[in-house]
Parts: structure tokens; sequence; C-alpha cells
């Protein structure tokens, strides 16, 4: 039980930090249209290789943290000012993003599995990020640093990104036609979940 529900818990956090049109999604999408779905699928398992070693160091960091308490009471003050400098970047400092991504160049000669995981392996945001995420699913009392518990969160994890990049290859021309909104106001939404982090932060802090 504690299995399935770690990992029904990485599938739906996974998906939400990489549902948004980012430069390994839009690579998927574009290795599928110019070389055909099987290039991309190896792509795709290649990315998600990587993803599941990243997963898998974060949550480990994060019970090495889980277990020094002090360590966890900076993290959340530093985490306050940190939410708190998003909230104000993304509402007022930001400028809108474009609706066209960047063109992606390929690589024709590297093997499209390897160049997943290089591609994948150049973005270092999803260790801090699932540190982070764990950390705050582990205080809440949702995830336990064990052994069921963690192969779960990781696999489900990969399992969700790999959903999504997938579905990026399944049907790019539909999600490249309806992401016109979220990405003319993505600023306001990263801003406003920016915002709401750092209150519920300030509201642990002061209940401690």
């Amino acid at each position: 039980m504690a299995f399935l529900f770690s990992f029904l818990l990485g599938c739906v956090i996974s998906v939400m930090a990489v549902i948004l049109p980012g430069l390994i999604n839009m690579t998927v999408a574009k290795i599928g249209l110019q070389e055909g779905r099987r290039e991309a699928i190896h792509f795709t398992f290649g990315a998600s290789t990587i993803v599941f070693i990243q997963t898998y160091i974060a949550v480990l960091f994060a019970r090495f943290i889980n277990i020094h308490t002090e360590i966890i009471a900076l993290l959340q003050e530093i985490g306050v000012l940190i939410f708190s400098g998003l909230s104000i970047y993304f509402f007022w400092i930001a400028k809108k993003p474009k609706n066209t991504p960047k063109e992606v160049s390929l690589k024709k000669k590297m093997h499209r599995y390897f160049f997943g995981m290089l591609l994948s392996g150049l973005n270092f945001l999803p260790i801090p990020f699932y540190v982070f995420a764990s950390i705050s699913l582990a205080t809440s009392g949702y995830f336990k640093f064990e052994v069921a518990s963690i192969l779960g969160f990781v696999l489900g994890v990969t399992a969700g990104s790999f959903s999504v990049f997938y579905a990026y290859l399944a049907a790019f021309k539909k999600v490249e036609q309806k992401t016109r909104f979220l990405m003319e106001n993505i600023n306001k939404i990263i801003g406003s979940i920016a915002a709401l982090m750092a209150v519920l932060t300030v509201v642990k802090l002061c209940c401690r």
C-alpha cells in the first residue's frame, strides 16, 4: 500500500513539474516529426533514465536532511526568502514568454537514447525540486523514507515524466495549439504558487 500510494504521489508531482512546454518535451516532439516515433521513444527512454537517477539521488539526500531537523528548520527559513523572491519576480519583473518555443537543433550522429540522457542530464533543477517535494510530503505525513515508499516515489516520478514526454510525441499538434493561454499567463501562475508556498512555510514556522 505504501509503495502504491508513493507511486501515485510521484506520478502526480512529476506530471505537474514537466507538463509545461520545455526543452525535453519539445525535443521529443521534434524528433517524432522529423525522424519518426521509434527514435523519439528511444530519446524518451534516455531522458527518463536520468529522471530516475536524479530523483533517487534527491530522495536519498532528502532522507539525510530529514534526519537532521536543524537543517530542515534552516531550509524552511531560506525557503521563505526564495519563494517570496520568486513571487515578486514572476509577478512584476519577468517578461511574458513567447508562444512559439525556440527551435531545438538535433545532433543526428548521436543515438537518440544517449542524446536523451545527455539533454536530461544537463538539467540539474529536478534534484533540488524533488528534495523539497519529498521533505514537504514527509513533513505532512504523506511520505516516509522507507524502502518501499522511496522506490514507489522514484518509479512514480519516472513513469509520470515518461507519460508526459510520450503525450507530447503523440499529440504535439493539439498541444501546440492549446498552450497559448497557459504560456501567456505562466508568470502569474508560477508567482501565485510561489506566494502560496511562502505563506504556508511561514505558517509552519510560526506553529513550531
